[in-house]
């Protein structure tokens, strides 16, 4: 079943620059291992679809299962040269949330959020 991020793990943001930090924390140890095969660098930086102009580094933080992704260029020139707000670390690690993931559908019970996210029993 595909189902968004914000039903498996919940974000938090910095930024300095024009880098932004964005980790993202499994609600439950067993997804983390989802997380480390399906949001790769790449896909993260990918699904900004082109807001972030640098290299994007993916850090596994195991032993409290998430990841920092550290984002280059993420930010338009800098928080303090941009007068584009949404552009700020904490919008991004908002709509990385909206990452769509496919998931065992036994993993249903696990997920956060209401039963009533499905569409057609597949898609949150």
């Amino acid at each position: 079943m595909i189902v968004k991020l914000q039903r498996l793990a919940h974000t938090r943001s910095g930024d300095k620059g024009n880098t932004s930090n964005i980790a993202v924390f499994a609600f439950e140890p067993i997804f983390f291992s989802l997380l480390r095969e399906q949001l790769t660098a790449e896909r993260f930086k990918t699904f900004y679809n082109g807001a972030i102009t640098g290299h994007v580094i993916r850090y596994e933080v195991a032993n409290i299962d998430s990841f920092n992704f550290v984002c280059e260029g993420a930010l338009g020139g800098g928080v303090s040269r941009n007068l584009g707000l949404d552009n700020y670390g904490k919008a991004l690690s908002s709509a990385i949330l909206g990452f769509e993931l496919d998931v065992p559908d036994g993993w249903r019970e696990l997920l956060r959020g209401p039963e009533s996210d499905f569409i057609d029993g597949n898609h949150v």
